[in-house]
């Protein structure tokens, strides 16, 4: 058999040795002896690849030793069950002897497989070992029914996505069961990470990291959010309208990830107009900030948003995606290019993914790469404007015209580029 690479070597008796220490250090913060550690797992690691390299085709002799480690792994847990803890539960965890057979394999892990699996695994082990309190104080917080809620999203997108359909079910539009669903995941994810992540890790008082991750979720949302918020108490709004400048500008990133999951050589075309945008607002939220000063206390509050697992959240957007992707084939046959950049601008006034996500798929083709562009752009820009409508009629002109001024702003350099875009179709 071939001899594995030295490099392949050197990988194992390092992550071993990391994971080891990992392991004693762990241990030893909380004051308890265990099995395993620094020079342990390296001579497992090294085991289990001396006796997967003896036989790498009937694994007898790899077999034997996990056999003979996990008997005397089986002694070790039966006798610490009969030991207890400060509150009178058995200490006899399965973290020791878990860890021991993890470290036994990575030998013929990193042997038999490419070198990116042994260190994802010993790297994730890690992370796991060392994050216990930080995950068993966010399993505490985790609410039953949000648990309940993303089990029932991955069950529909587990067994339901693979048995949709990939072919149109009606001649009204292209669009078929599997690219609708499969948007909708799409979008789903994204605004899952950062509910979850404003939700459960944000800092309460952390607006700034509250406001961008509202701005992943949704920009309209944080911004009808922080509008209240400055009607309701004055004081708040010099950081409540960066707040919003900030949400807008990280709507731009994340429609380019969107898009560039269902069309990369759109995302590449949209890539310089939107991060350009992203730049610019980004620039105009940090300039607003350091104007506004430090947090004066409840920055964090009221920005919670609904779960987009909901089923009937999820329900919605697949029904506005299947409207949206039936009207833009309807009007992109009877009015051509012009009719979907008329359309873009009207969905603008309500939740653009839907719209944004149909060009992207090809439901309105055959559309030029610079008409795709131009609508989505357009799409954005007549956002970015009820955006600013939304922040006067909840929060008072006056109060929110910092954030007005910088939304129309973007909204007009968005304009700016379409108008380019049409100039070269012409």
């Amino acid at each position: 058999m071939p001899v594995p690479p030295v490099q392949n070597f050197a990988l194992l008796l390092g992550l071993s040795f990391f994971f080891g220490l990992a392991f004693e250090e762990f241990f030893r913060r909380s004051g308890e002896a265990r099995p395993g550690g620094v020079r342990t797992f390296p001579l497992l690691a090294m085991t289990g690849g001396a006796l997967y390299l003896l036989d790498s085709t009937r694994l007898l002799p790899l077999a034997t030793g996990l056999l003979v480690l996990g008997a005397w792994l089986l002694l070790y847990y039966r006798d610490r069950l009969s030991s207890v803890d400060a509150t009178g539960a058995p200490d006899a965890g399965l973290i020791v002897p878990v860890a021991n057979l993890l470290a036994y394999l990575l030998g013929p892990i990193f042997l038999a497989e490419p070198p990116w699996v042994g260190v994802g695994i010993t790297v994730a082990a890690v992370l796991l070992l060392t994050g216990r309190e930080r995950l068993h104080d966010f399993a505490r917080r985790l609410e039953l029914r949000e648990i309940v809620t993303a089990g029932e999203f991955l069950i529909l997108t587990g067994l339901v996505l693979p048995l949709l359909p990939d072919r149109p079910v009606t001649s009204l539009t292209s669009i078929t069961p599997y690219k609708a669903w499969l948007a909708l995941l799409a979008v789903c994810t994204i605004s899952y990470a950062s509910y979850l992540l404003q939700r459960y890790v944000a800092p309460a008082e952390g607006d700034v990291w509250v406001a961008a991750l509202g701005g992943l979720y949704s920009s309209t949302a944080t911004t009808v959010v922080l509008s209240r918020r400055i009607a309701a108490d004055p004081a708040t709004a010099p950081r409540a309208q960066a707040g919003i400048i900030l949400a807008t500008a990280l709507m731009y990133p994340r429609i380019l990830v969107v898009i560039g999951v269902f069309d990369l050589n759109l995302a590449l075309h949209l890539a310089p107009p939107l991060l350009g945008l992203t730049v610019l607002g980004l620039a105009l939220a940090a300039w607003r900030y350091r104007r506004a000063g430090p947090p004066r206390g409840g920055a964090g509050e009221g920005l919670q948003q609904r779960n987009p697992l909901e089923l009937n959240a999820a329900a919605l957007f697949a029904v506005l995606f299947i409207v949206v992707s039936i009207a833009s084939s309807w009007v992109k046959t009877h009015f051509g290019e012009i009719g979907i950049d008329a359309l873009a601008a009207i969905v603008g006034v309500t939740d653009i993914n839907p719209f944004v996500l149909s060009i992207a798929q090809g439901v309105a083709a055959p559309l030029s790469l610079a008409g795709a562009a131009a609508a989505i752009l357009i799409a954005v820009a007549s956002n970015n404007l009820v955006n600013a409508g939304y922040a006067v009629a909840f929060g008072g002109l006056r109060p929110s015209l910092p954030a007005v001024r910088a939304l129309v702003s973007l909204a007009l350099c968005g304009a700016a580029i379409v108008l380019w875009l049409i100039l070269q179709r012409v």
